[in-house]
């Protein structure tokens, strides 16, 4: 099980730098990504009682992110600060220990605007079409579930409301639909996969429940954090693949 917790990103990653389908990716779109997917990964470790998957897979992501890092040229000091904060808040969320007091109690605020920070400046980077900022969307959505099932309102930056790290599954579910209503899923197999995970996809996130201060979804079912990041990293993984 942690073998494959670990060969699963790190094959990812060897994809990601060897396909020609991701030259068409920047490396701040990458690095957006892969922040969102160690954030995830911390919330999971944490969330799913600090089991070593987890915390393999966290390690995985946290070297994902780093590489992505590495290959954006010139970062400027906003950026290098943002990436430099977002690793030590999700360093130090793996440290505090398992119990909900353990945790201090503004540290999911500091996480949140640690990412939110790296995200919006890594976005100024690029000149990124709606298309290319899909993977991205969707690990960013998995972020704000896995917090509300884990650890409580995760706060996106509603100052940024044109961009998706201001947005929440209100602006975000119809955006993803909107770019993928115009794939062609009859003439490619791997599409029609795509948008039946999706489909299921959509409607967990729709559950979200992001307008209530109450930690309950809409529906009042209880949150399935696990299978939504299952499906959440399987779809950006597809669009990723397909140089979206």
């Amino acid at each position: 099980m942690i073998r494959k917790a670990l060969l699963y990103p790190l094959f990812w990653l060897l994809l990601t730098l060897s396909d020609p389908a991701h030259a068409q990716l920047s490396a701040a779109t990458l690095a957006q990504v892969h922040a969102c997917r160690a954030t995830s990964s911390l919330l999971l470790f944490r969330g799913e009682g600090f089991q070593d998957t987890h915390a393999v897979r966290m390690k995985a992501d946290l070297a994902a992110l780093d590489t992505a890092y590495r290959r954006i040229a010139d970062p400027d000091e906003t950026l290098a600060s943002a990436h430099a904060n977002l690793l030590e808040q999700l360093r130090r969320g793996a440290t505090f220990g398992p119990r909900e007091e353990d945790v201090p109690w503004r540290y999911p605020q500091e996480l949140a605007k640690a990412l939110r920070d790296f995200l919006i400046a890594a976005r100024t980077r690029e000149d990124a079409s709606e298309a290319d900022a899909l993977p991205a969307k969707v690990e960013y959505l998995n972020v704000q579930y896995l917090s509300r099932a884990y650890i409580g309102t995760f706060e996106i930056a509603r100052e940024d409301g044109g961009i998706y790290v201001g947005q929440d599954e209100r602006l975000l579910l119809p955006a993803i639909d909107q770019a993928l209503a115009p794939l062609d899923d009859k003439a490619d197999p791997s599409l029609a996969r795509l948008k039946t995970r999706w489909s299921f996809l959509k409607t967990a996130l729709a559950d979200l429940n992001s307008q209530s201060n109450a930690l309950v979804s809409a529906s009042g079912r209880p949150y399935a954090p696990m299978v939504v990041d299952r499906h959440a990293r399987s779809m950006s993984t597809a669009l990723l693949a397909k140089g979206d």
